[in-house]
């Protein structure tokens, strides 16, 4: 019951809930859609390591990262409810992809010099999956967190609004951030493989398969007990992972014969140290870390070596 209820996602990218607070002005998060994995050989340099000073190999994920587009800005007043978006105000000629997926304002009742009364205010951003090779035009669309003061945010969104922001921007070499993605959905499962419910004697009655619903005597089935159904699709975070690498030369990365089930890489990409939630194509979002691991490492790594050879 470490995740309850099981409760399947309602879009196929990512939704952020809370940001964490930061300083420096600039966007807290930037996204990208999952190529695969690979290895790399890396120079151990943890002070209290085993194999300090020698050569290791550990796993990593390729997500390509092609630039977003700031095409919104979006205010918020503090209430006794929480934040309420109170107004937006949006670039004057968006992209033609952004329609696939929104409704485009005809017209802007908001502008720089009219700004209602607002406490805090975010980025309206949008992905451009058709700068990579996963056959697909339609945008994430989603709020991004700024870091910063109240005016600082402000002025960084007027000089922002209608260009684009990269990965390079955002994240360095070495640091920690919080990967947000939806796991791969399963279909239907049984509570065996869903909950975990351990496989009864062959001589029992009725089900070998199934878990016991209640006490007898009790007319209800308690929420809590496990049932069988669709297993996967859920938000999952990932907290405190190591950015490895960021670069824009994909031959540094692309498999030969193409990365399996993807193809090659085509714009800016990320390394990040050990395996993310969903399938290859999918969307993942990267942020500031919310609770910040001090004892691991932020420095940039000395990377070694980059297997590109074939994973087919």
């Amino acid at each position: 019951m470490q995740f309850w209820p099981h409760r399947r996602a309602k879009r196929e990218y990512p939704r952020v809930r809370n940001w964490p607070t930061v300083k420096t002005v600039k966007p807290l998060a930037i996204g990208g859609y999952k190529a695969g994995m690979t290895h790399i050989v890396i120079v151990d340099k943890r002070a209290n390591s085993a194999s300090k000073g020698e050569q290791i190999t550990i796993p990593a994920t390729i997500v390509e990262c092609p630039p977003m587009v700031i095409w919104g800005v979006r205010f918020y007043k503090n209430t006794p409810d929480g934040k309420r978006a109170v107004s937006q105000l949006t670039m004057d000629s968006p992209k033609k992809e952004l329609g696939r997926k929104i409704i485009l304002p005809k017209k802007q009742k908001t502008t720089w010099d009219n700004l209602p009364v607002y406490d805090d205010l975010v980025l309206l951003v949008h992905s451009q999956p058709k700068e990579t090779g996963i056959g697909k035009k339609k945008p994430e669309v989603f709020e991004i967190a700024l870091g910063g003061s109240k005016d600082e945010k402000l002025t960084f969104a007027k000089d922002k609004l209608g260009r684009e922001v990269d990965v390079k921007d955002v994240f360095k070499n070495g640091q920690l951030v919080d990967v947000h993605g939806i796991t791969t959905g399963k279909g239907y499962a049984g509570v065996v493989k869903k909950h975990g419910v351990a496989i009864r004697s062959h001589k029992s009655e009725k089900s070998i398969r199934a878990a016991v619903m209640a006490p007898e005597g009790i007319a209800k089935v308690q929420p809590t007990a496990p049932m069988p159904g669709r297993i996967g699709y859920h938000l999952r975070t990932l907290y405190n992972l190591q950015v490895l690498l960021i670069g824009d030369n994909p031959a540094q990365i692309n498999q030969m014969g193409g990365i399996p089930h993807y193809g090659q890489v085509k714009k800016s990409f990320v390394l990040i140290k050990g395996s993310l939630p969903g399938p290859t194509k999918r969307f993942v979002l990267f942020t500031e870390p919310i609770r910040v691991n001090t004892k691991i490492d932020q420095k940039p790594l000395e990377i070694v070596y980059i297997s590109t050879s074939s994973k087919q």
